[in-house]
């Protein structure tokens, strides 16, 4: 004994929880708090510190008032130490009879601020009980005639106590012709049953006096005692036998006194007497009647499954003769919806403040149902639409918390309707209302007119100007309605912000401080804040994401070729037997741009044989033309041109040295710096062109010195008008562009050469062209007029041949669609942009097919005297559609006279290796 009292005292101070665990977990578990104890503690024990393991110092229990709240008072708080202790009986086989677990659940409630704390006390059993049997003894008749082996059921002990301290086994005093066998339940329980060893004499010995003995599973172990009184009777041979041995039904709860539940039925093989059977309970029930002739069983009262889940009955079976049969009933009673929910409401606050956070803790609700199973599950919720909910806060409790924030404006009290409904069919419900006063505070934020900003800024803006504005309203009066606005984060660097952006505090303007730069910065992030001026101040925020739009600012940069550090290009060497398509090199160029305005077009501006390589339009791929002639230069110079896809367009230039060798030692004497071998040919070119200029300039000054002649003889002064200084432009000196640092133009300025004393000005294009104009047409914008000195002798120009349309089905090759320069290759076909970049093209083209006619050539890449159009405008576009004027173009960086390759007007190509019209060209010359 001294040692439970000491095991129990050990023990009542063991809390589950431990307390440093509590910070953690107490607010993730609802505030749960769980104590072990043993039964039948004395009052006053103590339980636990609960004010501690709340979190709770001791200069705060005062205050807080912490206390118990439940239906029995089994526990209390010391209002000092707060320590949680036994205020009344704890028996666990009162309180919970035999479930396996016996929890003792209570709220918990501190005050200032409210709030509930669910607590629960699990009761250890104790072995307190001894197993108990009805009767101090039982008689048992059996029959002389029995078998070896016969079984008989024993009446069962019974014991309070659960689990290893309940029942576990029963003993039997020595007998040499009895034995005892321990069997168990489908629930669990165990029994006894009487085996008979040997065949009974009832000659010899007709009375047995045996001791039955009932064990528990304690320590010490408890045990009880019962007489077993064996009657031995005369023999009959056949004893009843039932036709199960253990009869199991199901009876729902509550069903009328007088029902029947089953009837039991038995033989006997024998005739007369000793057939005929009389059925009786083995021990008398005040819940069930058997009816001894029909073995029919009724009920005697209302059955209810709150009470007692489970029956377990043994019937008897005797014949006229005295033997006896037994079976065991088991009628499991089954639960129905017969109990409605019971709501309690505790601790409800009297004012709700509007500014309640949603989850703000109102009231504690518990429910109650006395059924099980899904007729004992009910689920809480709240009428009508109510800025209320409720919340699970443990089995059978629940908290009413405020579901989204209040106005007390708009609604001062809410008349909450609490319906709690179980899960049974039918199911049943029950209601109570309460009523919810809401405080007043200042609960208005400013809200915001978008939830969110997107303003796009083109780079390069001027610092200063407005780039968006947000604005937000505040229905409170007064100050606590008045917004201002602030910048509050930003993914920029906080000491670099403000020389990026501000924003008006009374007109929520955003004002660019500086001018943005796509390249260095594409967005950035600003999280904007209005706040109102109540007490407390209330503010909201939202977010403003600034796109920086690409400017075409950058101009292409050549990555390859490099120049040297003086200055001069780098060469490339080509095998002499280089194939056609042999790649030689490749320009390699980016943007700093992105998008359109970093879509980069490679051309040709000047090449000194511009049939001998082609150029990737998108790739900057250098590939041989056709194989290397013997009149072809060994030392060739191709000037590429750059251009990205922006409006207008910037552009970049690269120089590329090749020369043909099969080594570094042959190569060498070419890279000297001595110019080119003169041409005879391209010197006799030379010649025609000045001749033709020449007549084409005498022709004009007459003309013009006719019209003038003419004019004079007119007596109208308004004719000579047109001749005043003021209304000409007079040509001034410009600088010859630069190709490698700029944009190419789209307007060209040209002048022409100083010969002697004559000087010859052309009118510069004052617009660039359109896509449906054509380029060199007597109604082209663009086209070039020479205006001469009178006293020059002059010649007509050739008229025009009417040009053929240009052909639409322009196609990007597979190299020339969008994307990285030079990741692509292939012929594959695709459509050209836009017309305005093919005159752009073309108007380059050209210029550049002027400009190598210095070096003695006028294709690119194309057939001879086509200067690259046949291949995009079809073979009938070649130049003997187009008015020669280049040798009215000053060539930049050159000082070469332009002339024009022989066969090159007849638009036929050369033959494989430079020779194909070598006769036709000399007829040619001698013309």
């Amino acid at each position: 004994m001294w040692e439970g009292a000491a095991e129990r005292r050990r023990v009542q101070r063991r809390p589950m929880l431990l307390p440093f665990l509590l910070p953690l977990f107490c607010t993730a578990l609802s505030e749960q708090i769980r104590y072990k104890i043993p039964e039948e503690m004395p009052t006053g024990s103590v339980v636990g510190n609960l004010a501690k393991d709340l979190g709770f110092s001791v200069q705060e229990l005062p205050t807080r008032k912490l206390r118990v709240s439940s239906k029995k008072p089994y526990f209390s708080v010391s209002a000092t130490s707060g320590e949680l202790l036994v205020s009344s009986r704890l028996d666990r086989e009162q309180i919970c009879g035999k479930k396996p677990l016996c929890v003792l659940e209570f709220e918990a409630v501190a005050e200032n601020p409210l709030n509930f704390y669910h607590v629960s006390v699990d009761l250890e059993d104790i072995n307190d009980h001894m197993p108990k049997f009805t009767h101090t003894f039982s008689e048992l008749q059996i029959s002389e005639s029995a078998q070896p082996g016969t079984r008989f059921i024993l009446e069962v002990a019974e014991d309070a106590d659960i689990a290893l301290n309940s029942l576990q086994n029963y003993k039997l005093s020595l007998s040499p012709s009895f034995s005892l066998v321990n069997k168990e339940k489908q629930d669990g329980r165990k029994y006894p049953e009487l085996v008979l060893e040997n065949t009974l004499d009832r000659e010899q010995q007709n009375f047995y006096r045996l001791v039955l003995t009932a064990l528990d599973g304690g320590n010490p172990p408890l045990s009880g005692t019962t007489e077993l009184r064996i009657q031995v009777t005369d023999a009959n041979d056949n004893p009843p036998v039932f036709d199960q041995e253990v009869y199991r039904v199901r009876l729902p709860e509550n069903v009328p006194p007088g029902t029947t539940v089953l009837q039991v039925t038995a033989t006997d093989k024998d005739e007369g007497v000793n057939s005929e059977i009389t059925y009786s309970f083995y021990r008398a029930g005040k819940v069930f009647s058997l009816n001894s002739k029909s073995g029919e069983i009724t009920t005697l009262r209302t059955l209810d499954f709150e009470e007692i889940k489970d029956y377990s009955i043994v019937v008897e079976a005797r014949d006229g003769g005295g033997l006896v049969a037994q079976c065991t009933v088991e009628i499991n009673i089954q639960d129905e919806n017969d109990n409605s929910p019971e709501i309690t409401v505790h601790s409800l606050l009297e004012t709700i403040p509007e500014n309640a956070a949603p989850g703000t803790l109102i009231a504690l609700i518990k429910i109650h149902d006395g059924d099980s199973g899904e007729n004992g599950e009910v689920n809480c919720g709240l009428d009508g639409e109510v800025p209320f909910k409720i919340t699970s806060s443990s089995k059978n409790s629940y908290k009413l918390v405020t579901d989204r924030t209040l106005d007390r404006e708009l609604t001062p009290e809410y008349n909450v309707t609490i319906t709690a409904i179980d899960r049974g069919k039918p199911p049943l419900s029950s209601t109570t209302k309460i009523t919810l006063h809401i405080g007043d505070v200042n609960d208005n934020t400013p809200l915001f007119h978008q939830t969110s900003y997107l303003v796009y800024v083109a780079e390069n803006n001027p610092p200063g100007a407005s780039i968006a504005q947000v604005s937000a309203s505040d229905p409170d009066l007064g100050s606590n309605g008045d917004v201002s606005y602030s910048i509050i984060a930003s993914d920029l660097e906080p000491k670099s912000l403000w020389s990026y952006v501000t924003v008006n505090a009374q007109s929520g303007v955003v004002f660019a401080q500086r001018a943005f730069d796509h390249e260095q910065l594409r967005s950035f992030q600003l999280t904007l804040q209005a706040r109102d001026q109540g007490s407390p101040a209330l503010s909201a925020n939202v977010s403003m994401r600034i796109l920086v739009g690409d400017r075409n600012d950058n101009a292409p940069r050549v990555l390859y070729p490099a120049l040297e550090p003086d200055g001069s290009a780098l060469f490339d060497m080509v095998p002499r037997a280089a194939e056609p398509g042999y790649l030689v090199t490749k320009v390699v160029a980016v943007d700093a741009d992105s998008g359109h305005n970093a879509w980069l077009s490679y051309h040709v501006l000047q090449a000194s044989d511009p049939g001998l390589f082609s150029l990737g339009l998108r790739t900057g791929e250098v590939r041989t033309a056709r194989a290397l002639g013997d009149k072809d230069a060994a030392r060739q110079r191709l000037l590429v041109g750059v251009r990205d896809g922006g409006h207008p367009p910037l552009s970049a230039t690269a120089t590329l040295l090749l020369v043909f060798a099969d080594s570094l030692q042959e190569a060498l004497p070419d890279l000297s710096d001595r110019p080119l071998s003169p041409d005879p040919q391209a010197e006799l070119q030379f010649y025609l062109v000045v001749a033709l200029a020449l007549i084409s300039v005498l022709f004009l000054l007459a003309v013009i010195l006719a019209i003038a002649l003419r004019l004079r003889h007119s007596s109208s002064p308004s004719v000579w008008g047109c001749f005043q200084p003021g209304l000409c432009s007079e040509s001034r000196p410009v600088v010859p562009p630069n190709y490698s640092e700029g944009t190419l133009p789209y307007s060209y300025n040209l002048y022409g050469a100083h010969v002697g004393k004559t000087e010859c000005n052309f009118l510069k294009c004052s617009e660039p062209l359109s896509s449906g104009q054509g380029l060199l047409g007597p109604e082209s914008s663009g086209a070039l007029f020479p205006l001469c000195d009178p006293s020059e002798p002059t010649s007509h120009p050739e008229p025009l041949t009417p040009q053929a349309p240009p052909n639409t089905d322009w196609r990007f090759s597979q190299a020339q669609r969008p994307g990285t320069s030079g990741s692509q290759n292939g012929d594959e076909t695709g459509t050209w942009p836009n017309n305005q970049f093919d005159t752009e093209m073309l108007q380059a083209m050209i210029l550049a097919s002027a400009s190598e006619a210095a070096d003695g050539s006028s294709t690119l890449g194309g057939g001879a005297g086509t200067m690259g159009l046949s291949a995009r405008y079809g073979p009938q576009f070649t130049l003997q559609h187009v008015p020669d004027y280049r040798q009215n173009v000053y060539i930049p960086g050159s000082n070469a006279t332009l002339t024009n390759a022989a066969g090159k007007r007849d638009g036929k190509a050369p033959a494989a290796g430079g020779n194909g019209n070598k006769k036709k060209s000399g007829k040619k010359e001698k013309k």
